[in-house]
Formats: C-alpha cells, structure tokens, sequence
C-alpha cells in the first residue's frame, strides 16, 4: 500500500497528466480550426468550464490526495453521473457585482433525463424531489449537496493557480450517486490514452511474459546449476578460468545493449532473425508446425538478452556455495566414515549449497511478469515491462498504477514463496 499511495501522490503533482494532455489536444483542435472562441466560457486549451470539471471529476483531480487514492482503492465512494444547475433566475448580474440567486432550481439528471426540484435553505439543499412524482431522490440513490460561491471560487484559484481575478459563481446544487469501484472490487479503471480497462490490456500482456519468464527460468536454472557444480569440481582448471571468462564477458553486456548489436549484425546485415514483434504477419495462415517455427524464430534473439545476465550470478552462486560446503567439516567427516565422493557431495553438500539459491526462487514470480521493459523495447515485444514504459511516458496514471500494483502484489507472493522454499530445503527452519 505504501508504494502505490507514493506514486498515486507523485502522479498528481508531475506534469503532463491526464488533464493536461487532454487541454494539449483541445488546443491543437482549436488551433487546426482556424479561430479560437472569444467567448467567456471558453477557457483553457478551448474547454468550457464545465468540461474542465468533468475532466477533473473524471480523474479525481477535484478531491485532495487521500480521498482520490481511496476512491482508487475502492473504501471510499466515487461520485457517478453528477449534474447541476445553478441556483439563480436569469444569469443576470445584480447591482454589487453579485450573480442574482434563487431558491429553486431544476437540474435534470444525467443518463437519466428526469428532472429534478431542488429547493435550497441558506447554505443547504432542504429538498429535492422528482418533478413529476414529488418522491424524494434519495430513495432512488441519489444525493445531493450544495456548492456556495467560495466552493467553486476555490476549485477555480486550483485549476488556475496563476490567475488573480477570480470571476463571480452563482450557488449551485450538484446531484450524484455514489458507487464503489476501486482495486478492491477488481476495478483498475481505464486507460486514458486508448480508453481500454486496465486489467484487460494487462491481461492481454501476461502471456508474452509468461512465455519469456518461464523460458528464462528453464534454460538459466537447467544450464547454471550444473555449470556451477562442473566449475566447483573443476576448480582453477582450464573448464573453470574459460566458462568464467564466457560467463563475466556475458554479464558485462547489458541485455538491451546486446539486443541491438544482436539486431544489427544478426537481423539486419545478415537477415538471420527478424528484426521486431514475436510472430510474423502471416501467423495465423501458418500451420501449427509453421506457427511453432516461427514463434522460435523470433524467440532466440530476445530470449539470449534475457538469460545473458543472470547466467554469472547463478553460476557463480552455485560453485562459491558448493566449493564452501565442500571445504566444511561435516562432508569431511561423511567420507571419514566411509560415504563416497558423489554422496558427499550431492547428499551432503550440495542441499546446504541450495539453500542461499532457495531465496532468490521466489522472485521467478516477478520474472514471469515484470518482463524487462528495454529488452522489450528493443525488440518492439508487445509485453508486460514494454506497457510499463508506454504508459509512464504517456502518463497514463490508471495503467501506471495498474500494473505497479500487480508487480508489487507479486513481488510480495515471491518473497512469502522463497521463505516456504528455504524451509523445506534447510531443516533447521520450521513453521510452527
């Protein structure tokens, strides 16, 4: 929770949100017309007031930062389908300055149509009713409050913190309901740039990472761990000086550096591997063993960048763990009194070995995932980790904390599964 209200509250006050870019778009628009209204209802970027606070209820940006942050969790209520209506007869402007205000309004509902009497008591709603049944329109779920001159002044000084000449409002009443919808009722909103819900365009994702993290893990697990031994038992020979240059040289290369040289000498001066994407245009016309060829083909590139990195970590993990365990007492002691060679070191020694990879199991979670989003990149693999990067450079807030929270949901399961892991490897630890 306290990663995601850090970023929700650095999203809020970053340039280039939502809102912003929206007033960037309306600008263009009215610029490409030709002529920009005069009128004293158009105000920023060509918007008319009203449509700055629908954009701000939309987002939440009318609320202060914790209320905003639970409406996105979903403990608080968000308010849905909101209409107004002024409190005034003629719009005309009295003597003083002051807008001329009224009683009694009638607003009429949004996504609804009916209209609604609401009578006003000083500073409050006394009633509100259905025009044509006089039932009140609570019973339907509906809510009402009312917004004073100083209110609205204050939502104005906020949307325009540089501007000294505040206008006059008019009192006004606001009709809402409410709803929960938040990360707790599995709701991550939707997408401010295509307008597509959060969770489907993070579902579309999961497989491409599935299919890389679980490829990662096979290959890097399946080839490190038996390096590691082969460079324990082979300690400062010729395997274990030319497998350790092999390994650190492949460490040393950041795997989005060496998927671009990998695309330029490979893919475009040798037109050995393609150059972007994980299928080619025409996979769904393949056939099965067409599409399994192809989807291969395209895989070996950007699968050597994922697994080059973590090759000398693992490895050498393994053979200092091993090499130390060899050295200790107890696999002296099991060969003193008659155990062979191959059970010292597999029954013994290599178990205690596992125990310091055990916690790092775990993490294989956030690695079928979380993706890398420069390999990615590099390679134009619509994944996970690459709709992480298109969504902070567009500051496409839902989707930012859309798949934050998932990644840190899944950090955490990846640290509670490595301590079940290092329990059963290690006997000495136990869940009481």
């Amino acid at each position: 929770m306290g990663i995601t209200l850090l970023v929700f509250t650095i999203t809020r006050f970053v340039p280039g949100g939502p809102l912003d870019r929206m007033l960037q778009e309306a600008s263009r628009g009215a610029d490409q017309g030709g002529k920009r209204s005069s009128s004293a209802n158009q105000t920023q970027g060509g918007l008319s007031e009203e449509q700055l606070e629908e954009l701000e209820e939309q987002f939440g940006l009318n609320k202060n930062v914790m209320v905003a942050y639970g409406q996105w969790l979903g403990i608080l209520p968000k308010e849905v389908r909101i209409s107004k209506r002024e409190f005034r007869d003629s719009g005309e402007e009295t003597i003083g300055g002051k807008l001329d205000s009224a009683t009694t309004t009638d607003v009429v509902l949004r996504g609804d149509g009916r209209a609604v009497r609401v009578k006003r008591s000083g500073d409050a709603i006394a009633s509100a009713v259905f025009s044509e049944t006089q039932q009140p329109i609570s019973a339907e779920g509906w809510k009402a409050r009312f917004e004073t001159e100083a209110d609205r002044q204050q939502r104005f000084r906020m949307r325009n913190p540089g501007n000294e000449t505040v206008p006059s409002y008019a009192p006004r009443a606001v009709l809402y309901q409410t709803r929960f919808s938040g990360l707790l009722q599995g709701d991550l909103g939707r997408s401010t740039v295509y307008n597509d819900p959060v969770h489907e365009m993070i579902f579309q994702r999961m497989p491409i990472a599935l299919y890389f993290g679980l490829l990662t893990a096979f290959i890097t697990y399946g080839v490190c761990l038996p390096l590691g031994v082969l460079k324990a038992l082979k300690h400062r020979t010729f395997i274990d000086s030319s497998t350790s240059v092999l390994i650190f040289l492949g460490y040393s290369i950041p795997g989005f550096a060496l998927g671009a040289i990998l695309l330029v000498h490979l893919g475009a001066r040798m037109n050995l591997f393609p150059l972007f994407g994980l299928t080619s245009p025409d996979f769904d016309q393949l056939t099965t063993v067409g599409k399994i060829k192809d989807l291969a083909h395209h895989t070996v590139l950007p699968l050597l960048c994922y697994i080059v990195g973590a090759f000398a970590m693992l490895t050498m993990m393994t053979k200092n763990n091993l090499m130390d365990n060899l050295a200790a007492d107890y696999v002296r002691t099991a060969v003193a009194k008659g155990a062979g060679f191959r059970r010292a070191v597999f029954g013994h020694a290599f178990r205690n070995s596992m125990i310091p990879i055990a916690t790092s199991l775990g993490d294989l979670v956030t690695i079928f995932i979380g993706g890398s989003m420069l390999i990615e990149t590099v390679f134009d693999i619509q994944g996970f980790g690459l709709l992480q990067y298109q969504s902070v450079l567009a500051r496409d807030v839902p989707v930012i904390m859309g798949t934050l929270t998932i990644a840190a949901f899944l950090m955490l399961i990846g640290h509670v599964i490595s301590d079940f892991i290092v329990a059963m490897v290690d006997p000495r630890i136990k869940f009481d």
